[in-house]
């Protein structure tokens, strides 16, 4: 697979790996819907399974080129330095639009789901009494998650380590937001911003020459905090891929019926048009969190009133679905290509 790949495939893979950067950090958005859809999901799955006892044999032999080859290492490579990149540039562009334009980047990314049940769904003819069953549950569960109440913020390293584990589900399962599962678990706001920023801060200093940030206790528990949730996550993602590439192989047409129904019960958290409740002080003025944005307590979900406003939104969302077509265009131009 690697062989055949033109520059041309390997720049649209670094910016896959953006997507589904981006895709991760944003609550309601999967990044495994953006590897689905884009056509790649099955080698990033199957990629990640080679990460094995083998491998590790490769690596302790020093047989590096050997690792880099079984790994599918170059793929995956490209597809993690996109998501590398997204984390300290798109998602930043991504926190400044949501924050200024919320109604449009939900209507976005409200669009592109729908695109994605469209895609996922139109090639799929397994329909019988299983595969129905597994779609039901699927929503049932996405819907379900939508409504729960989010905990309270929470830095003991064994529970970061969990959130880790947990986070990358949506980089594996499509339908499952990642994000979102964080601002659940309370912790959203503490792993992919504070830390984070702490992380950009740091690389900041260095380029200046400035090292005092060693001395810096918050500093460095948020570093400590951060590595602690990468090790959760590349667990996670190791783990889920082999649990995911058996079931794929020996249950896809159930798993996708399942991922479907994921995607669908996703919804309901990127319904654009629907009223964010802040939490606020004791005064009656906003909650602001540690990056000066305010603290949303709940959604209000309503049906818009026609105005431009709406209409506009209307027309982000059919650019969502666009987005989507034009991926799954591209991702059948490269499949034949490769077939």
């Amino acid at each position: 697979m690697e062989n055949t790949r033109t520059l041309t495939d390997k720049i649209f893979l670094v910016l896959k790996g953006l997507g589904m950067g981006a895709a991760n950090k944003v609550p309601g958005i999967s990044g495994g819907v953006v590897a689905f859809v884009a056509g790649f999901y099955e080698e990033f799955i199957y990629s990640l399974q080679k990460i094995n006892g083998k491998a590790f044999m490769l690596l302790v032999n020093r047989r590096f080129k050997s690792f880099f080859q079984y790994i599918n290492g170059r793929f995956l490579s490209l597809l993690f330095f996109g998501m590398l990149i997204s984390y300290f540039s798109v998602s930043k562009i991504l926190d400044y639009l949501i924050i200024h334009y919320e109604l449009y980047v939900w209507s976005v990314f409200f669009g592109m789901i729908i695109g994605s049940i469209y895609q996922i769904s139109k090639d799929f003819k397994d329909w019988k009494y299983q595969t129905y069953l597994a779609l039901f549950i699927g929503i049932a569960i996405g819907v379900s998650i939508s409504f729960l109440d989010p905990a309270k913020e929470n830095d003991n390293l064994w529970f970061v380590f969990f959130c880790g584990i947990i986070s990358v589900s949506g980089m594996t399962l499509p339908g499952f937001s990642g994000s979102f599962i964080l601002i659940l678990l309370g912790n959203y706001v503490l792993l992919l911003v504070d830390s984070v920023n702490a992380l950009y801060n740091c690389f900041s200093d260095i380029i200046k020459g400035d090292f005092s940030f060693i001395h810096n206790v918050e500093r460095i528990r948020m570093l400590k905090i951060l590595s602690v949730f990468t090790i959760g996550s590349l667990t996670g993602l190791v783990t889920f891929s082999h649990i995911l590439s058996y079931i794929l192989k020996n249950y896809k047409s159930i798993t996708t019926a399942s991922i479907i129904g994921f995607i669908i019960g996703s919804l309901g958290v990127v319904w654009p048009f629907k009223q964010t409740i802040y939490k606020l002080n004791e005064d009656g003025s906003f909650l602001i969190d540690s990056t000066g944005k305010k603290v949303i307590e709940n959604y209000k979900r309503f049906i818009p009133e026609l105005n431009q406003e709406t209409y506009f939104a209307i027309f982000c969302i059919i650019i969502g679905i666009a987005i989507v077509l034009a991926l799954e265009f591209y991702g059948q131009k490269t499949r034949k290509t490769h077939a």
